[in-house]
This record gives C-alpha cells, sequence and structure tokens, in this order.
C-alpha cells in the first residue's frame, strides 16, 4: 500500500515539476481541502499509535471519505491521481476492528499494527502530494 502511493506521489510531482499537468485553480482548491482533511483525520505518528484499534480504523475511514469526496468534485488528471489513490487504500475497507464473536464478518479481517502503520503512513504521503497540487 505504501509502495503504490509512494509511486503514485512521484508520478504526480514529476508531471507538475515537468509542467505536464499544470492543476487548473478547482482542481488546487479541491486538493487543499482534501490536504486538511486528511492532516486532521490521520494525525501524526504518536498520536495515531496511541489510539485504540476502533479509532484507528475510523480515522482510517474518515480519510477514505475525504479522498472519495474530492474525487466526486473532479476530472482528468486529479481525479484520476485520487482514484489510484483509493484503490491502494481499498483494503482499509475490508478490516475490522471489532472481535467477530463466532460470527459472519462479511470478509473483514483484522489488520497487524504494521498495517495500521503503514496505512497511515500512505495517508501522510498523499495529505503531502495534495499539498504539493495546491501549491503548484
Amino acid at each position: 500500500m505504501r509502495r503504490v502511493i509512494e509511486e503514485l506521489a512521484e508520478e504526480a510531482e514529476q508531471q507538475i515539476r515537468a509542467q505536464a499537468w499544470v492543476p487548473a485553480v478547482a482542481d488546487r482548491d479541491v486538493a487543499a481541502k482534501a490536504a486538511a482533511d486528511l492532516k486532521a483525520a490521520v494525525g501524526a505518528s504518536p498520536t495515531q499509535e496511541a489510539l485504540s484499534a476502533v479509532d484507528r480504523l475510523a480515522h482510517l475511514r474518515e480519510a477514505l471519505a475525504v479522498l472519495a469526496i474530492a474525487l466526486a468534485h473532479v476530472h482528468g488528471r486529479l481525479a484520476w491521481f485520487l482514484g489510484a489513490a483509493v484503490t491502494a487504500l481499498a483494503p482499509v475497507l475490508h478490516w475490522r476492528a471489532l472481535p467477530a464473536e463466532d460470527g459472519p464478518t462479511f470478509g473483514a479481517v483484522p489488520p497487524t499494527s504494521q498495517q495500521y502503520t503503514e496505512a497511515e503512513d500512505a495517508i501522510r504521503r498523499l495529505q503531502s502530494t495534495l499539498a504539493t497540487i495546491t501549491d503548484a
């Protein structure tokens, strides 16, 4: 997950540097809001790691919602970037933080601590790239 997000971020930043992608004002506005909302959803590593599994998962799902809402408001390269990011983070949607209590879980699985950290790091990287898009 982290590797895919890193590759997406590098590609977006390279396209902006090369001016192959010059984000429109509307795209920069959407990117700015998404960057701020992602930062609010997933805080610094020590803060996130101190949370319960339920809260960490809730914050990751909130970040996915931020990305989905941003995606709904854009077209072109920013939409492609956000769509690929949401796809890379899709495993979060299959995670559960509560015990199954011998019942069906609809395929949900408990993530490891490392998986939480990897997803949170990926969100932070996306936030950074969206801030770069805002400044383009």
